[in-house]
């Protein structure tokens, strides 16, 4: 498969993708919610910009290809040690957000999927104090999302207590 056909073929993804999910949000009930945005309303946003960039790069790849594209960093194959740093992140979060709650859970899910992205580019040395400025900004991204969610959406999360602030 040459080059044109490669890039055509990924942009048709991303069209399809994109499209797919237009078509899912508008099977989603749109009565409005808080501030008159129904549910269906950033799915719609998020597929619409979607399919945009699929027929962007779509658009690309019949006028010439991707233009001036570096080789991507990295290995050739993939670092299977770093790939399962990141999935016991996700799959951690899973299992213990509704015992520690939200911030702690995703705190704890950034800080292994970082190392595990760390691993892959040949960091492999454990440093403590890179791990409490990871823990800090694992905390520092999800105590605000939890706190917009909450206190801002209405939207309940697994908390720590009862207060409805961690």
């Amino acid at each position: 498969m040459n080059a044109q056909a490669r890039q055509s073929a990924i942009a048709a993804g991303v069209l399809l993708t994109g499209g797919g999910v237009v078509l899912a949000a508008l099977q989603m009930s749109s009565d409005a919610g808080y501030a008159g945005v129904g549910p269906n309303f950033l799915p719609l946003v998020v597929g619409g910009l979607l399919a945009l960039c699929g027929l962007g790069l779509l658009r690309e790849a019949f006028t010439g290809g991707w233009r001036d594209m570096e080789e991507p960093p990295g290995a050739a194959r993939g670092d299977w040690i770093g790939f399962a740093w990141v999935s016991a992140g996700l799959c951690v979060n899973a299992l213990l957000i509704t015992r520690i709650g939200f911030v702690l859970g995703c705190a704890l899910c950034f800080v292994l999927a970082v190392r595990g992205l760390r691993w892959s580019r040949g960091a492999r040395g454990l440093r403590v104090r890179q791990l409490a400025a990871d823990v800090a900004l694992g905390l520092a991204i999800s105590a605000p999302v939890f706190w917009m969610f909450g206190q801002g959406l209405g939207i309940s999360l697994p908390a720590i207590t009862s207060t409805g602030w961690l």
